[in-house]
Formats: structure tokens, C-alpha cells, sequence
């Protein structure tokens, strides 16, 4: 039987896009992978959802009446919200809900005959509810020792709104390193007189030699992060407008132990110069995480990206450019791919458990969010003076303060 609660959710209007009060929450049936069982859904609480990017695009998409092919079937509204953690009743624990699954053997490369759903972004109701059905296939279990008398840790349940973005990047990363590898290794044996296998891990550690993030965000912070864990020689360079004595500078220079350039310059040749210099050569790999077309100007037209390097698209929006005379003769490798598997968030809730990431995430009392969610949005929780990350305890029964 359909179920009503209060949440919010999207619609295509363009004085109310936003909405909370009373919806109608529904259970199609769903699968998580090609040949696998269709299952319904089983009743969740989500207990702590975090604000995404998503979110804010798609405030911008309702007020234009955009959002018709995210909407699920058969419905004219979206319950929007996929980072968070919730409680399952029926099985007495809490979970954090894998968002992406579908008729398709591998949801992050789904082809022509094959469908994807994501809870909360596409064609599937999310998190911002208090009650919704999520396919137990899909609700990932959290490590041992962050629940007291039945209750979540609250800087526990703060980390536990990033393993979306942060499974992303661990998807980039092993992206970049395979194709990194592919793209590298046969100059590497020649150069070492080694064996092919001995030359793609090489490969593997030399493509972040030089290394320029584009952006400083979350999913920057993060690929930084875990390119010098994964590659501690790799010299990382994030290149954003912020100060760079501001909190936000400061924790993500901590976190990836990488060096930080203002863009404060007065025109695109100064910054790609300033650059170029702070590496100490042109960048083995550049990663565009801005949203702005700068990036590709940068990395192209002003030549920061050095012959052999690779180019990851990460940046929603922007048009990548490129002239194609020296992008063949400099042999350069463009990649552009979003999304991860279930290993990589699983992954990700166990380096997550481990980090500081909760000291960046700020709450915003739900009462305040209710009471003017299109507001909230636009003057506080995306306004320029925002964290890094901000979250809502959607029900505090669950969280232990």
C-alpha cells in the first residue's frame, strides 16, 4: 500500500521546484545486476543525508522544467538526497544504501541495451523522506564498533555522507591507473629495459608524477588524497581561487600532504606559467574538477599538460577543447567517466571509518531546512559562503550526541 511521509522532493515548477510536506513514497521493484533477482524494496529511515552538487542542479533544472526524465515512472516529482546512512528495522542495523544499480551487468559501463537507476538522482526516489523502500541488495553494511545502545556516533555518521563521492574517486583513480598503465608502459620499457609487466606498474606510479588538481572541492580533496596514498611519490598540486590560509585550503593540503597555487593571476598565460613552475615541468596528469572551461584552456591552449599526459574530465558542464595538431603529435589521452561499483564503495566506508573528513561537514537543523528549503539551498548550504559539506540529522532518534 502506498505510504505517505514527509520529505522533500523536485518538480518541474518554476516558483516551487522545491518542496517539503507530505509525499507519496512508492516500491517498484528493482534489481540491483543483470541476472539478478527483481526485488521490492524493504522500509528504511534515513537518519543522516548529506547535500550534494546534484542537489543544487537539480533546484536549477525543477525551476526550468527540466527534471521530467529524472522523475521515477510514472510519477511527476523526484525525492531527491543520495549520500547519507539509514536505519533498517527489519534487520536492525543501520546501512548506507549503494545508489546506483539496473538492468546491466556493471552499472558504471551500461550499453545500449541496458537500464541504470540511481536513488535520488535518477529515476528513483532518495534519502530526503522519512521513511523509503531500497532494495536489500543495496544497503551496505557499516564497520563494527560506531553504534552505542542503538544508536550512530554523530562524527561517525558525518564521515558516512561521503562514501558516494569518495567511491567516485577511488573509481578515478583506478581508471587513471589503468589507462595510465596502458597508455605508458611500451615507453618504459624501453627507458628501464624492463618487462612489460614491470613497466605497466611503473607506468602506474609515473603518470601522477606531476600532477595538477583543477579545483578544490570534495571529489578534488578526495582524488588528491588518495593519489598520494596510493602513490606517495606523485607530486600533487590543487589550483583554486580560495585563500590559501582558508580552513578549506588548509585541512585539503593536510589531508593529500600536496602543495597549493592561488589562481589570483590576471589572465589564463600567468596562471598556466605560475603552473608550470610550481611543479617543475609540464604536468604528467591534469584533473578537472571545476566546472569551469578554463580547465581545458589550461591544460591545452596553454600547455600545462606535457607530452604523454593524461587528461581526466571530471567537471559536469564545461566543453573540453583541444587543438588536434599537438594533441596527436603530443600523444596526450583524454578520459571522461562518473560512477563506481559496489566494491568501491564498500572500500570507501572503510577508509572513511579511519579519516578526519567529519571535521569539514557542518549541520543544518532540519526544522530551519523545512521551514524554507529553496532558501537554505540558495543562502546557505551552496551560497558562497558555505563548507565544504553540509548535512541534516533527518532523525536524531538514531544519532548519539
Amino acid at each position: 500500500m502506498p505510504m505517505t511521509v514527509k520529505g522533500t522532493y523536485f518538480q518541474n515548477n518554476p516558483q516551487k521546484p522545491l518542496v517539503y510536506g507530505d509525499v507519496e513514497i512508492i516500491n517498484p521493484p528493482r534489481q540491483r545486476l543483470r541476472g539478478e533477482p527483481v526485488k521490492e524494496g524493504i522500509l528504511c529511515e534515513p537518519v543522516m543525508v548529506g547535500f550534494c552538487g546534484t542537489d543544487f542542479a537539480f533546484l536549477n533544472m525543477a525551476e526550468h522544467e527540466q527534471m521530467g526524465p529524472k522523475f521515477p515512472e510514472g510519477q511527476n516529482r523526484l525525492i531527491n538526497g543520495h549520500e547519507g546512512i539509514v536505519w533498517v528495522p527489519s534487520e536492525n542495523r543501520f546501512a548506507i544504501v549503494l545508489i546506483r544499480g539496473g538492468d546491466s551487468y556493471d552499472p558504471t559501463r551500461y550499453t545500449e541495451d541496458e537500464t541504470y537507476f540511481e536513488y535520488g538522482c535518477d529515476k528513483a526516489d532518495g534519502l530526503f523522506a522519512d521513511k523509503q523502500y531500497f532494495n536489500p541488495d543495496m544497503l551496505l553494511r557499516i564497520p563494527d564498533g560506531f553504534v552505542h545502545d542503538g544508536k550512530l556516533d554523530l562524527e561517525f555518521a558525518k564521515k558516512m555522507v561521503f562514501p558516494d563521492p569518495f567511491a567516485c574517486m577511488l573509481f578515478q583513480l583506478e581508471r587513471m591507473e589503468d589507462l595510465g598503465s596502458a597508455h605508458l608502459f611500451r615507453v618504459l620499457m624501453k627507458k628501464y629495459k624492463c618487462s612489460e609487466q614491470e613497466a605497466r606498474e611503473r607506468a602506474k606510479d609515473e603518470v601522477f608524477d606531476r600532477t595538477v588538481i583543477f579545483g578544490l572541492g570534495t571529489t578534488g580533496m578526495f582524488i588528491g588524497d588518495l593519489i598520494k596514498q596510493n602513490h606517495p611519490g606523485a607530486k600533487v598540486l590543487f589550483v583554486a581561487r580560495s585563500s590559501a590560509d582558508s580552513p578549506k585550503v588548509r585541512f585539503s593540503l593536510q589531508q593529500a600532504n600536496a602543495e597549493y597555487l592561488q589562481n589570483n593571476f590576471a589572465n589564463e598565460e600567468e596562471l598556466a606559467a605560475a603552473i608550470i613552475k610550481k611543479l617543475g615541468g609540464r604536468a604528467t596528469t591534469f584533473i578537472g574538477v571545476s566546472g569551469n572551461a578554463v580547465e581545458s584552456r589550461i591544460a591545452f591552449e596553454h600547455k600545462v599538460l606535457g607530452c604523454n599526459g593524461i587528461y581526466n574530465s571530471f567537471s559536469l558542464g564545461p566543453k573540453v577543447t583541444f587543438d588536434t595538431m599537438p594533441f596527436g603529435f603530443e600523444n596526450h589521452l583524454i578520459l571522461g567517466s562518473i560512477n563506481f561499483r559496489q566494491d568501491h564503495m564498500e572500500k570507501a566506508i572503510e577508509l572513511l571509518a579511519k579519516s578526519r573528513y567529519n571535521e569539514i561537514v557542518e549541520l543544518i537543523d532540519r526544522e530551519e531546512f523545512a521551514a524554507d528549503p529553496i532558501g537554505a539551498y540558495r543562502n546557505k548550504i551552496y551560497s558562497k559562503q558555505a563548507p565544504m559539506k553540509t548535512a541534516v540529522i533527518w532523525n536524531k532518534e538514531y544519532i548519539e550526541v
